[in-house]
């Protein structure tokens, strides 16, 4: 009888200890959970620290025409009957005027290589890239791809250029954390954090060769040719493009994978353009004619 008597009392005693030790246990609990977000936070913050480096911007300048339809119409030959071939609208410099343009880009070797997005240089003019730094090289066109939307950038220097490490973007899953660098709107030197929304979009319509990685990193105008990160500080991509109704970030960006990339350079490295093999072969419906 005396141990039966024993249970409620040892029962109370257990209750009562949990009880004082909960408050203690929560706090060490929070504790542990505070450092976890912090080493977590450490860790975006050393890849940020190691890749910024060799994060640049480039700024283009390029001519382009200013053919309006006013001037289209005073193009018209009776035009030129009437006031002869030297009236002012023939004069080819009134149509055409200087634009600027900017974008990202990130260093892949130490020989100054530079991979960015067509877009960003095409028609370009003149080239001149930030370094982090703050100082400023012109550089040269090696050659790019319009069909994937790739370009190969080089400039010259007399001193040691930090490097970007190229990772495997086969190997990417969904819902792992990402980290764009880029300069949106000119602001140099922009992380932004996200996941891995979704691999191998295709039928986007913004390339012709499309295997995008989806991100919800912002992405956003000049972030164009920077790097999309792994945790771990390799490059997995290249910022491209965002899909938005305003013109501004709305969750959906895509960035070019960057073993597409990989084999692009190769090409661009070897022979200033990329050659691809086609089929010399027409699809068509089969009818009763044909049949």
């Amino acid at each position: 009888m005396s141990n039966i008597r024993a249970y409620p009392l040892i029962a109370i005693l257990v209750v009562a200890s949990v009880l004082l030790l909960a408050p203690f246990m929560s706090r060490a609990q929070t504790s542990k959970d505070i450092e976890l977000l912090d080493r977590s936070a450490k860790a975006f913050s050393r890849v940020v620290k190691d890749v910024r480096p060799a994060v640049v911007h480039i700024a283009v300048t390029s001519t382009v025409d200013m053919n309006t339809e006013y001037e289209e119409f005073f193009n018209h030959p009776f035009f030129e009957r009437f006031f002869g071939p030297e009236y002012p609208f023939r004069d080819p410099n009134r149509r055409k005027r200087q634009q600027q343009g900017a974008g990202s880009g990130f260093i892949i070797n130490k020989d100054g290589h530079i991979l960015t997005n067509n877009h960003v240089i095409e028609k370009a003019d003149k080239i001149t890239v930030t370094l982090a730094d703050k100082s400023q090289v012109e550089a040269t066109l090696i050659g790019s791809d319009p069909k994937s939307d790739v370009a190969l950038i080089k400039i010259d220097v007399d001193h040691d250029l930090p490097t970007v490490e190229m990772g495997d973007s086969e190997s990417l899953d969904v819902g792992e954390w990402v980290i764009a660098i880029g300069n949106p709107f000119g602001l140099n030197q922009t992380v932004t954090v996200g996941v891995v929304s979704a691999t191998g979009r295709s039928r986007v319509g913004i390339n012709e060769y499309e295997n995008f990685i989806q991100t919800d990193a912002a992405i956003n105008p000049g972030n164009s040719g920077g790097p999309l990160l792994n945790i771990r500080g390799q490059v997995v991509g290249i910022n491209s493009a965002l899909y938005s109704r305003t013109g501004g970030y709305m969750g959906i960006g895509f960035a070019i994978p960057i073993n597409m990339a990989k084999y692009i350079n190769e090409q661009l490295m070897a022979q200033g353009k990329v050659t691809r093999g086609y089929l010399g072969v027409g699809i068509q419906d089969v009818d009763e004619g044909l049949a």
